[in-house]
């Protein structure tokens, strides 16, 4: 009898590793894919899709059936909906379903690459919403972007800072103002890249206000115009006509029994093989789990990893360690000319980061993604 496996997420580690086992599993593996978003969203070029005119729609996001559907109809199931709850003593995991409905699943294998999410809705960085809620959130944050004057961004992280970048890059020499606020003295929490990146951005007209830790923000509307009110720790407010917070990721996890989750950060504990200790059959990889950190790259070896063990727990073989990369890598493209990166502790040249980010932030590596060639 084929061996179910439920895939919780479709983007970077859920969709990876479904074409994984479906390569090498079409016929003794039934693979159920459940995703909130029914298309795959490669938010790395989020940054620059909020510039009008630059990354098209269809360029971002990919119907997820579209991957899928070159593997034979038997051996998969696409369900668009969140996972609500889980019982890993059970084996099972329940769904609700876009359509309004609930479904029970059970599964042999259970993956949990639901990812995280940003602490405010209004921002187009993560697919924390529905396909049309994307496209509506992008498309009016562009409207915003193009028609203000004073731009405020929040969270001096690599996201942050490629906002920032990308804003500058469009607009620097233009009569809007454009501000990224830092919490700290440093940006990027004081990593070594940090006086490059502060340097790139000053050559595009960003401004950087150190020290400027947001507390709320509040939405306002004055002559008919919708303005932003920023409130940062030291009681200082900063009027705005466009917000755009970066700061944190909430993991995608309330779904889960917390014996199985960090306490202080909610992350998905996993073993050195990335299953979930205690819990037979269950896995996890992405943003959702508890170590090293979230990241693109660092994903797509968990990703591998997870597959590869599943692949070898199915063939009645050990899993294998779940190795991460062989250095500590940190690119950061700042706008679509210049960038700033390190390999462990060795700097990386502005140009280089744009040949290796900046120049199309990866946008190439999307067909792999629905071809099946990225697993």
């Amino acid at each position: 009898m084929a061996k179910t496996v439920v895939i919780l997420g479709g983007s970077y580690a859920g969709l990876h590793i479904a074409h994984a086992l479906l390569k090498k599993h079409d016929k003794d593996v039934k693979v159920i894919l459940v995703s909130k978003n029914s298309h795959f969203f490669w938010n790395v070029a989020a940054v620059r899709a909020i510039v009008p005119g630059i990354v098209k729609d269809e360029q971002l996001l990919v119907p997820l059936e579209s991957a899928l559907k070159r593997y034979p109809a038997e051996s998969y199931e696409l369900i668009i909906g969140s996972a609500e709850s889980s019982d890993f003593a059970a084996k099972t995991v329940t769904v609700s379903t876009s359509a309004g409905s609930s479904q029970t699943l059970s599964y042999d294998h259970l993956v949990l690459a639901t990812g995280s999410r940003c602490p405010s809705e209004d921002v187009p960085w993560k697919a924390s919403h529905s396909y049309q809620e994307v496209i509506s959130l992008l498309s009016r944050t562009r409207e915003r972007v193009s028609s203000a004057t004073n731009i405020v961004v929040a969270g001096a992280g690599p996201t942050g800072i490629e906002v920032a970048g990308e804003l500058g890059y469009e607009f620097g020499k233009t009569n809007k103002s454009i501000t990224l606020l830092c919490a700290g003295d440093k940006l990027m929490d004081g990593d070594i890249i940090a006086g490059a990146a502060a340097n790139e951005l000053r050559k595009l007209n960003v401004t950087v206000k150190y020290g400027a830790r947001v507390t709320s923000s509040q939405q306002k509307t004055a002559d008919g115009k919708q303005e932003e009110i920023i409130t940062l720790a030291n009681g200082e407010t900063i009027t705005t006509d466009v917000y755009l917070p970066t700061m944190g990721l909430v993991p995608n996890s309330e779904y889960i029994d917390a014996q199985y989750l960090d306490a202080q950060r909610r992350t998905v504990n996993v073993d050195d093989y990335f299953r979930v200790p205690g819990a037979e059959g269950v896995w996890a990889a992405g943003d959702i789990v508890c170590k090293p950190r979230a990241g693109f790259m660092i994903t797509q070896k968990q990703a591998a990893g997870v597959a590869k063990n599943i692949d070898l727990v199915l063939k009645g073989k050990e899993p294998t360690l779940v190795k991460g990369l062989p250095v500590d890598v940190m690119m950061c493209a700042v706008g679509r000319g210049r960038g700033a990166g390190r390999v462990n502790s060795i700097k990386v040249p502005s140009f280089l980061v744009w040949m290796g980010k900046g120049r199309t932030l990866a946008l190439q590596m999307v067909p792999g993604y629905i071809d099946g060639s990225v697993a």
